[in-house]
């Protein structure tokens, strides 16, 4: 396998696991852990039980390798890690959005689409 220096996600709705494992330079057998460990990974799966796994899915690998290999975070200080990202994201949103009723009703769509998405996955 091809070791890659500068990641670039090809632009396609879903990736096989074969895919994504050749665009992030991690074995398949790593990913299925590292799914396994950090629930925020989530591959939709086929009626065959295969994992399509999205960009949003790629960038979340490609950010846990970089704690994991790069920063060298043991796999519970990575989910923390990702844990306080999430939580900084969501109150730079609550900056940017200073009126309540505002980003309630973006929280709410947000949610809404997300379901939808699942549902069509």
């Amino acid at each position: 396998m091809e070791k890659r220096t500068k990641f670039s996600i090809p632009d396609k709705l879903y990736y096989k696991i074969g895919e994504v494992s050749e665009i992030t330079g991690v074995e398949p057998y790593v990913l299925r852990y590292w799914e396994s460990e950090f629930k925020i990974v989530t591959p939709a799966r086929t009626n065959s039980k295969h994992r399509l796994y999205r960009r949003r899915d790629l960038e979340l690998i490609l950010e846990i390798k970089k704690l994991l290999y790069e920063e060298k975070f043991t796999i519970a200080g990575a989910k923390r890690r990702l844990h306080k990202m999430k939580a900084w994201r969501e109150e730079q949103l609550k900056l940017e959005l200073p009126e309540k009723k505002y980003r309630d009703a973006l929280l709410r769509v947000k949610e809404e689409l997300e379901d939808l998405h699942g549902l069509l996955s």
